[in-house]
């Protein structure tokens, strides 16, 4: 959406906000310099506010020694020089206005939207409005994708379902005799394939044997013991996008097991993470088709109460999903009610993992899989079929 005014004001209105103030010093807020399309290599020493009001023209609010910085933004410029004319023109912009959005989040609820300072939260409060959170303006601007970003997502989860393929036949073709391969040499293979295919990881996969996929982070090949063999409990977390400029990620979890036959232990705890990832896409398909708002904490708690229910509510020990974009991690709404509380609505355009999982001290599960709003509101799932079960490596490869 970049800085189209006409386009943030009939989000306002949809919203039914008043006012968005884009506040920075000095770097503070990335999100609002982005907003306000700064150059990343800009600098900047003195505070600025762009305010976009509902309706009618915005204000630049610059210092007079930085009078320039946001000349390329249409609206008044207004020039301050004391501290109290910085006030006065924010005063200014509040005045007649009920409800102003900034990078706010109330109770510190969301740290990814939380870049205002409190004193200007105050500042802008003395004026008798109220502040409310940009988090779904944000999402407007930094996480909603065009058609060109869904085909290259698109391509990219074919990338990441084939890279699966790839992992699993190298696993069965050293083990099946008896020999040993390491996760790392895995994560390389699945490094290189997606080299061979054009796209980029900027990290490499985690490849966990056994006791490290209870471990929801870790580092592959950080373990005491890294051979993976035959009997072992595999989980691989891959992602990737095209090297190519504005492509997206695609980002997927799944688990193996290196035999012919999945012992119970797994079986029964893959089966409970799958109802739950499966009852958290149920939930947003039923909100969409409905026309029902539905945020990211909602389908968490939808999620994690499937886990809970089965009586394993504490070995689930992270939110439910992430944003994605041109970060694996992107600034969208996050299917989160347990590390923060996002209350940001899922919106068309964009993009977001759900990837339950039970961590045990012996071995964890999780399954991960994409999932994608359109703008008529259809709900897709990328990355191939779901799993259904544990994979069992020396029978499929």
């Amino acid at each position: 959406m970049g800085t189209d005014v006409l386009s943030i004001q009939n989000s306002l209105r949809d919203f039914g906000i008043d006012g968005w103030l884009l506040y920075d010093f000095r770097g503070s807020n990335p999100l609002a310099r982005r907003v306000m399309q700064f150059p990343e290599d800009s600098l900047s020493s003195r505070r600025c506010v762009y305010g976009i009001p509902a309706t009618g023209s915005p204000s630049r609010i610059v210092h007079r020694i930085e009078d320039s910085q946001l000349d390329h933004l249409p609206g008044e410029k207004i020039v301050y020089l004391r501290w109290q004319e910085f006030a006065a023109a924010i005063e200014g912009f509040c005045k007649g206005k009920k409800r102003i959005a900034m990078e706010y989040a109330p109770n510190a609820s969301n740290p990814y939207i939380s870049r205002v300072d409190a004193g200007t939260v105050d500042l802008v409060r003395s004026f008798g409005v109220e502040v409310v959170s940009s988090g779904n303006l944000i999402q407007l601007y930094e996480s909603t994708w065009d058609d060109d970003q869904w085909g290259m997502h698109l391509q990219a989860a074919e990338v990441t379902n084939a890279a699966y393929g790839v992992a699993w036949s190298l696993i069965a073709e050293r083990t099946r005799d008896g020999g040993t391969v390491s996760e790392t040499e895995v994560s390389q293979a699945i490094l290189d394939f997606f080299e061979s295919r054009g796209c980029v990881a900027g990290h490499a996969p985690i490849v966990a044997r056994q006791q490290h996929s209870g471990l929801p982070h870790y580092e592959t090949g950080s373990g005491e013991d890294i051979a993976i063999r035959r009997g072992d409990f595999v989980l691989v977390d891959l992602w990737a996008k095209l090297n190519k400029p504005r492509s997206v990620f695609s980002d997927l979890t799944r688990t193996g097991f290196v035999g012919t036959e999945v012992p119970e232990q797994f079986t029964k705890i893959f089966n409970i993470v799958a109802a739950s990832r499966d009852a958290g896409i149920a939930k947003v398909r039923e909100a969409f088709a409905s026309g029902t708002p539905v945020t990211g904490a909602e389908v968490d708690d939808v999620v994690r109460a499937v886990i809970r229910s089965a009586g394993y509510g504490d070995y689930f020990t992270h939110r439910t999903g992430h944003s994605i974009g041109q970060e694996v991690h992107g600034n969208g709404a996050h299917i989160d009610n347990l590390e923060t509380q996002d209350s940001r609505q899922l919106l068309r355009r964009t993009c977001f993992s759900i990837e339950p999982g039970i961590y045990l001290p012996e071995f964890g599960v999780r399954s991960e899989v994409d999932v994608y709003i359109d703008e008529n509101g259809l709900v897709h799932v990328t990355g191939g079929e779901l799993q259904r079960e544990v994979i069992p490596v020396l029978r499929d490869f």
